[in-house]
């Protein structure tokens, strides 16, 4: 860990552990959970402690697209860096987006002609990685880019690299008063399942350091990755 930055898994989720409300791009917590009565009354209260999360933010280009960074208009400039994993979702708008939007935005790719490449401004830097590896990106992020902190925002599947690899130090989840259900919806960690005993050194282990009741039937659970 003393070559990486400390990192924490920070989600808002379901009691059933979904972090989307259904199998489809179309369906997104950010989008359909302020419309639900019982939700949209208490979601404020995780938007407020995004706020407080890491001043580095990793997210993927597929999240992003989803809720719309190809289309929507450039943002006011943050304080925070993201970093950004992504082969083919990103357009050169969304690329741009985040360049207005971040101190400075990191992009991790193992596409060549990712539109990335052909956008000229000075917050932008392109990590290429022909295979991922999720280990060297984040020493990158440490010893080339100064990231001591990073808040993982990814979805699912990529969560599940994390968790595999170990790479995971924290674990911030806010979870909704909601159950969504459905086999294919997607969850906190997604991937490839243990299926062998031997395996079994691959579960994340956690100490609670925190537990938090917050309003509307929301709650906050915090925990240290122990091994």
């Amino acid at each position: 860990m003393n070559n990486r930055p400390i990192t924490t898994l920070f989600m808002l989720m379901s009691v059933d552990g979904k972090i989307s409300t259904g199998a489809s791009d179309d369906l997104d917590v950010d989008k359909d959970f302020p419309q639900i009565d019982g939700l949209k009354e208490g979601l404020g209260q995780y938007y407020e402690i995004e706020q407080t999360t890491d001043l580095w933010s990793f997210n993927t280009g597929r999240v992003q697209a989803k809720i719309g960074v190809n289309e929507k208009s450039y943002p006011q400039k943050t304080p925070v860096s993201f970093v950004l994993l992504d082969n083919s979702h990103l357009t050169t708008h969304g690329v741009k987006y985040f360049c207005a939007k971040s101190k400075d935005f990191v992009l991790i790719t193992g596409n060549k002609n990712h539109p990335a490449f052909e956008v000229k401004e000075d917050n932008l830097h392109i990590i290429y990685q022909k295979e991922l590896s999720l280990e060297d990106a984040l020493e990158e992020l440490k010893n080339k880019y100064g990231c001591e902190r990073i808040t993982i925002q990814s979805g699912g599947t990529i969560n599940g690299l994390f968790l595999r690899k170990k790479l995971f130090d924290y674990i911030d989840i806010v979870i909704a008063p909601v159950l969504v259900g459905g086999k294919d919806t997607s969850t906190l960690i997604d991937g490839d399942s243990i299926t062998k005993i031997n395996e079994l050194k691959a579960l994340g282990v956690l100490k609670l350091e925190k537990c938090q009741q917050l309003n509307d039937n929301y709650v906050r659970l915090t925990y240290k990755v122990i091994s």
